[in-house]
């Protein structure tokens, strides 16, 4: 399984559309460009189960850390998504020790699946 993130689809703020498919095919377009992202799969899902705080997203990777992010925005955390997927590709077993060149993310992680 190459490395992965996952956007909920389905994540919106009250009243809004949701924002997931467009979110995805801009990382998809900008992390084309990107050598360091050219193994990344960046894929939709229905739900991630985080509704109270859209956009959720996952990281996930064979015998990688998982990640749950939720409460991102798609306008805004558009760079410091790209320089999470970095973080993650590059660390070993997926556990990333130094989260801060992901800035706002950092502090939108809900939780950690250690790889076993």
């Amino acid at each position: 399984m190459a490395d992965q993130i996952i956007i909920c689809a389905s994540c919106a703020a009250n009243g809004a559309a949701p924002e997931g498919m467009d979110f995805a095919d801009e990382l998809r377009r900008l992390a084309s460009d990107d050598p360091e992202l050219s193994g990344i799969e960046i894929v939709t899902t229905p739900c991630l189960n985080v509704c109270a705080d859209p956009v959720a997203m996952a990281l996930r990777g064979e015998a990688k850390d998982v990640y749950l992010f939720s409460g991102v925005s798609p306008q805004a955390d558009v760079a410091d998504t790209l320089a999470l997927l970095r973080l993650y590709v590059s660390a070993p077993a997926g556990t990333i020790t130094d989260a801060r060149a992901a800035g706002r993310l950092r502090h939108c992680l809900i939780g950690r699946v250690p790889a076993l």
